[in-house]
């Protein structure tokens, strides 16, 4: 992140500083352990060498200003009241806010912040990244300095409780925890995570960020739907176990997939299909991560292609646009895997490469998504990444 650029900005938007300071967050891919951490299963994760970054003054009252370089709008509250929803982009932030007054800790001064995405919206968490990044400065400015857990506890609080969104602990946790070149592995069911090391192998590989062209936020979509799909199928299946739970405390990692299997033929078709995914995503979730630490990136991918496949037939998250690019990318040589990020509901496919290949990759995606969807060529965009590490020490 170029910081002179955020600074540049900061000046354009609140004028000259001599005491501009900075903060970011990396965004996050996820090649397996796709729709399941709200179900409390595995996910595996790593950090990108691009993120969400700030730039920021602190002030001398509790009054904070943020501009949004991929938002329109100055918002302004103030860090000591108590903060509502207000149904637009910077509610994530002041979710935020809302979780550091909950916990206890007591802010007094506000920020004038930048904040700027280098990615477009969709798919790669941004909104956990635009939360860490700003829980990051805002503690800065308080004088104290947030726990890696804190980071990832209070950024999820801020989705659940403030926004609404019913996601798990998979897009916070992969941009604080993440090791560069590591595979993380973490059961969100009771956060132990591990990063594993790519295994010595001679083969490279490198990751494709596509942006279809179309952005949508999260909370617009069926995302809520889909997680209730979920706990539908894990209420009924304990309902014919003789098992009764409240319908907020049901989650399929609670269920014995044997169980399920039993009484999947005995509810709607949509549930049964939302928990076979749930069931098979953890088993190449398990595989994946052994081929991963033999340095296996050829049969990795595989199990991420697996994937895509899943949350098309069985989650069915994939928008056209989405599903049109995976179906273009998955029989593309010199892809090891790939599969949509995120929801699924328009953003960003995820596509593992052999770097040689990686010009004529990105030309046929180009000239192939121009054929099926030429309204958004010029919109579709192609990112190179690395991985990195997370914000954690």
């Amino acid at each position: 992140m170029d910081k002179n650029f955020l600074k540049e900005h900061y000046i354009k938007h609140y004028g000259s500083c001599d005491d501009v300071l900075f903060s970011y967050c990396p965004y996050r891919i996820c090649p397996l352990g796709a729709h399941v951490d709200h179900q409390h299963g595995f996910v595996t994760g790593f950090a990108l060498n691009y993120g969400i970054g700030i730039s920021y003054s602190i002030n001398d009252d509790d009054l904070c200003q943020v501009v949004s370089h991929n938002f329109e709008k100055r918002k302004r509250f103030r860090v000591t009241e108590v903060l509502e929803q207000q149904n637009d982009w910077c509610d994530y932030i002041r979710g935020g806010v809302k979780a550091l007054q909950k916990h206890g800790y007591i802010l007094k001064y506000g920020i004038n912040a930048y904040i700027f995405g280098e990615l477009p919206v969709g798919g790669l968490s941004s909104s956990a990244a635009n939360i860490i990044s700003f829980l990051i400065a805002i503690s800065k400015a308080n004088g104290f300095k947030l726990s890696d857990q804190e980071l990832i506890d209070y950024a999820y609080e801020s989705e659940t409780e403030f926004v609404g969104m019913s996601i798990g602990k998979l897009d916070q946790s992969c941009e604080v925890l993440s090791k560069k070149n590591q595979l993380l592995l973490l059961d969100t069911n009771n956060g132990v995570y591990r990063t594993i090391p790519l295994g010595k192998t001679n083969t490279r590989y490198e990751f494709l960020i596509i942006h279809c062209g179309a952005e949508r936020l999260l909370a617009e979509s069926s995302y809520n739907i889909r997680v209730d799909e979920c706990k539908s199928a894990a209420f009924i299946t304990n309902s014919y176990l003789g098992i009764y739970k409240k319908f907020s405390d049901t989650f399929l990692r609670d269920l014995k997939y044997e169980d399920f299997l039993k009484f999947k033929d005995m509810m709607p078709v949509a549930f049964s299909k939302r928990a076979m995914h749930y069931y098979t995503e953890n088993e190449r979730v398990q595989k994946g991560a052994k081929f991963w630490a033999m340095g296996d990136i050829s049969s990795f991918g595989k199990m991420v292609s697996e994937s895509g496949k899943s949350s098309i037939e069985l989650y069915e998250a994939g928008s056209t646009l989405l599903v049109d690019l995976y179906n273009i990318i998955v029989k593309i040589k010199g892809v090891y895997g790939t599969r949509f990020m995120g929801g699924g509901f328009n953003g960003a496919c995820l596509a593992i490469i052999d770097p040689i290949y990686e010009s004529s990759i990105i030309e046929y995606i180009k000239a192939e998504y121009a054929k099926l969807h030429p309204e958004y060529k010029d919109n579709m965009q192609i990112f190179v990444c690395t991985s990195e590490d997370g914000v954690g020490e």
